[in-house]
């Protein structure tokens, strides 16, 4: 297989802001630690649930330093680089790399739809600048582009990039994937709600923003599957399915914060135009979390 530095648990860091709209790196950086201590097999700042979209360049960068710098090599880090254009990606992926991250992430943003061709030549022309992996990040729902297998595996025999996160939500996809790749694919699962699916397809791991409000559950499904313990494993998963599909439901950034909150945990503030979930969401998100708890 080619070089894949990832398996197991990526949790996801959100990024939490102050009352004055300021990334707030010290809360970060205190978040992050606390996914690294509680077993976490990998750190995947700016993603879906850091608002990646949402933040300038420096505030991007200082990101990617501080959960390097925090880290510190405990775990491997997986730095989410995209951006609409390829110029910028190229810099970010350029940034990320110079300042020690394992592998990057790329999602083809585009206000236009791209062509499969416009593709390839994005992700080939990043992979000419750097030397680390790189993750090809599957999400049409986010990117308005849903890469199909064929498009995947011509992204693949570009030299650095090496896993696919799929989080279309089709579990025939990853079979798909699977069953035409072997075992030269690496795909990793990004819908929170197929986790165990996801496992029995043949992810090589779970990218989940979860792991911020109940590590232990996530760590124990992936420990389970890799021990051949299906019954425990869906045990586990039914016990944690209601709350993975209710952060999707109402948006990770927003649901993870809210979550940290009832845990009595600091999750900063959120950057508009999102908004702290309703009193009833949050409601609804307690009961969620101590029926977790109590099993």
């Amino acid at each position: 297989m080619k070089n894949i530095p990832f398996k197991g648990v990526i949790a996801y860091p959100i990024t939490p802001f102050d009352h004055h709209d300021k990334v707030d790196i010290p809360l970060f950086q205190q978040h992050v630690e606390h996914l690294v201590q509680s077993g976490s097999h990998g750190i995947a700042p700016l993603g879906s649930t850091g608002v990646l979209p949402y933040l300038s360049d420096e505030e991007k960068e200082a990101v990617t330093e501080a959960t390097i710098q925090q880290v510190n090599n405990r775990v491997p880090t997986l730095v989410g680089v995209s951006n609409l254009t390829t110029e910028k990606t190229v810099y970010h992926a350029q940034f990320a790399e110079k300042a020690g991250a394992t592998a990057v992430m790329i999602i083809p943003m585009s206000y236009w739809r791209l062509s499969d061709e416009e593709i390839v030549k994005h992700y080939d022309t990043v992979a000419s600048k750097i030397s680390i992996p790189i993750m090809a990040y599957n999400n049409p729902a986010t990117s308005g582009v849903d890469m199909s297998p064929a498009l995947l595996k011509r992204l693949l025999e570009i030299p650095n990039v090496t896993m696919i996160k799929e989080s279309s939500g089709d579990i025939q996809r990853m079979h798909t994937l699977k069953k035409e790749l072997g075992e030269e694919v690496a795909f990793y699962n990004g819908s929170n709600p197929l986790a165990l699916a996801a496992f029995s397809a043949g992810a090589t791991g779970w990218c989940t923003a979860a792991t911020n409000l109940i590590p232990a559950h996530n760590i124990n499904l992936y420990e389970a599957i890799q021990n051949n313990d299906l019954n425990l494993a869906r045990k586990l998963f039914y016990e944690q399915v209601e709350l993975l599909q209710f952060i999707v439901a109402k948006g990770l950034p927003r649901a993870i914060k809210a979550g940290l909150s009832l845990l009595g945990t600091d999750g900063g503030q959120l950057r508009k135009p999102l908004l702290p979930l309703s009193e009833s969401e949050v409601s609804q998100l307690k009961t969620i979390l101590e029926s977790i708890k109590n099993k």
